[in-house]
């Protein structure tokens, strides 16, 4: 129903930037809000944050607030997620999720994730 694709990851070095994109496409009318997770090799999966689909309300973890941006264009029916200051510990697998209108807590779409690291 709903198919998300990220892109955007690759090797950068410590202090840099970065920025990711998660393409959404098919029922895209039925978004509530697209969100942003990361997992590194060694850690549990990890909420970044998230922004309303409709609204652009972001929200974020405390660990990365400051540091990350989120943002969406409709029109391209894309989200990105804007990081600067980037530090060896934010090296991990970066994942697009989407929640629906009706289960705006449980997210029912993932997408194949993209991968991020950051050198010293």
């Amino acid at each position: 129903q709903v198919q998300l694709v990220e892109s955007g990851g690759g090797l950068v070095q410590a202090g840099g930037s970065l920025t990711l994109s998660c393409a959404a496409s098919g029922r895209t009318d039925s978004i509530y809000a697209l969100a942003w997770f990361r997992q590194a090799p060694e850690k549990e999966r990890q909420f970044v944050g998230k922004i309303t689909w409709s609204g652009g309300l972001s929200s974020y973890d405390d660990s990365v607030k400051g540091r990350v941006t989120i943002s969406r264009d409709n029109a391209k029916n894309t989200m990105y997620l804007q990081m600067t200051s980037l530090r060896p510990e934010d090296t991990a697998a970066y994942y697009c999720a989407a929640s629906r209108h009706g289960a705006i807590l449980r997210y029912d779409y993932w997408g194949q994730g993209t991968q991020v690291t950051v050198f010293s």
